[in-house]
């Protein structure tokens, strides 16, 4: 394929750049196990993983937003994943390989994530991206998430670029449409967290990629 024409990318986090699913079930497990009911394998959860609290515990205890018990569920949920954000957490394959390839070709990146403020700041920490990365905009940044365009257009800003200079990659449908809206160049993770009803071929975007490896001969040789 030829190369995109950017001068900057940003990543998804969940799914996309980090493979957070581990200690996201943990959390939800910890508060099964609070209920006494028996854990569930981390393959339950891995496809819910890109969706927030909200998806977790549909799959953990069956219950949506309205639920009577989804507010005390989530709280329980938050209360631990805080607690344990990093210990099963890892980059995925080749991530720092890309990340050192994406800075050698003098482009900038940055990680726009709907995970809140409170979470995403230290589990990059914990990678050692924070400080890395040129932009950080997270779930509570901008008055709208993710479909909406907005956190895209402040990273765009932060990075003083063009947002049509951009390309963002992640692995949700929601990040598609919003890259979309935001008038960025898309690719779609297909490594990361889909579900058996996710169609990520028929998603409108300029590409997809099978590993962060995969990411490289999309984007130009130098900035």
């Amino acid at each position: 394929m030829p190369p995109l024409s950017v001068r900057a990318v940003l990543f998804d986090l969940d799914g996309t750049l980090a493979d957070t699913a581990g200690d996201l079930a943990a959390a939800v497990n910890r508060v099964r196990d609070d209920r006494g009911l028996e854990p569930l394998p981390l393959e339950t959860f891995r496809p819910h993983a890109s969706h927030g609290a909200r998806g977790l515990l549909g799959a953990g205890f069956g219950v949506t937003k309205d639920s009577p018990d989804f507010d005390a569920l989530r709280d329980a949920f938050l209360e631990y994943y805080a607690a344990a954000i990093c210990e099963r957490t890892r980059l995925f394959p080749g991530a720092d390989a890309v990340l050192a390839e994406i800075e050698r070709r003098q482009l900038r990146w940055g990680i726009v994530t709907n995970k809140a403020t409170r979470f995403t700041l230290p589990l990059l920490e914990r990678l050692a991206l924070s400080l890395r990365a040129n932009a950080i905009i997270c779930g509570d940044t901008t008055p709208q998430a993710k479909p909406h365009p907005g956190p895209l257009i402040a990273a765009a800003a932060a990075l003083s670029i063009n947002a049509a200079d951009c390309v963002y990659v992640g692995d949700a449908e929601r990040d598609i449409t919003a890259g979309q809206a935001a008038g960025m160049k898309t690719l779609v993770a297909r490594y990361g967290y889909l579900g058996a009803d996710d169609s990520p071929d028929k998603w409108p975007a300029d590409g997809w990629i099978d590993s962060l490896p995969g990411l490289l001969p999309w984007l130009p040789r130098a900035c």
